[in-house]
């Protein structure tokens, strides 16, 4: 009766042994899935960032316009290797490290940077429009002082 019990027993263990390598194998495809999420919409977006801030503070040259992570607004007056020399007002000079750039406003060279034209091109589309409005109400108002006299 005994080995009636053990043999019954078996194929149950057989099956049980079996889920478990199942369920790990779900978890395993699970951990890696989450993994490739994270690289995708964490990891890579990042790395093209930084990629990018490197690339602009290595760019900068006399002459750019900045803004500093703390929102100062200057003139770059001279460049050196670790640290940036920005003119802030006529007699005022600060000595910010490169790092402390946070993003060139207007390049000497270019005019304006990618950022700058579409601020602009968004300007121009914004003041075309009242520029029309304005020109019937100067008609109307010319029209009146006619009608006065």
């Amino acid at each position: 009766m005994l080995s009636l019990i053990s043999v019954m027993a078996a194929p149950e263990t057989a099956g049980a042994a079996g889920s478990t390598t199942g369920s790990m194998m779900t978890t395993f495809v699970t951990f890696g899935l989450i993994i490739v999420i994270f690289y995708f919409l964490i990891i890579r977006p990042q790395r093209k960032k930084d990629k990018e801030t490197k690339e602009m503070l290595s760019s900068i040259k006399k002459g750019d316009k900045v803004v500093s992570i703390g929102g100062i607004h200057g003139t770059v007056v001279a460049v050196k290797e670790t640290t940036v020399v920005v003119k802030v007002d006529d007699n005022t000079r600060m000595e910010f490290s490169r790092n402390a750039i946070s993003s060139i406003i207007n390049r000497k060279g270019d005019g304006a940077t990618a950022s700058s034209k579409k601020k602009s091109k968004k300007e121009e589309q914004v003041s075309a429009p009242e520029e029309s409005v304005e020109a019937p109400v100067e008609e109307v108002s010319a029209e009146a002082e006619k009608k006065d006299k």
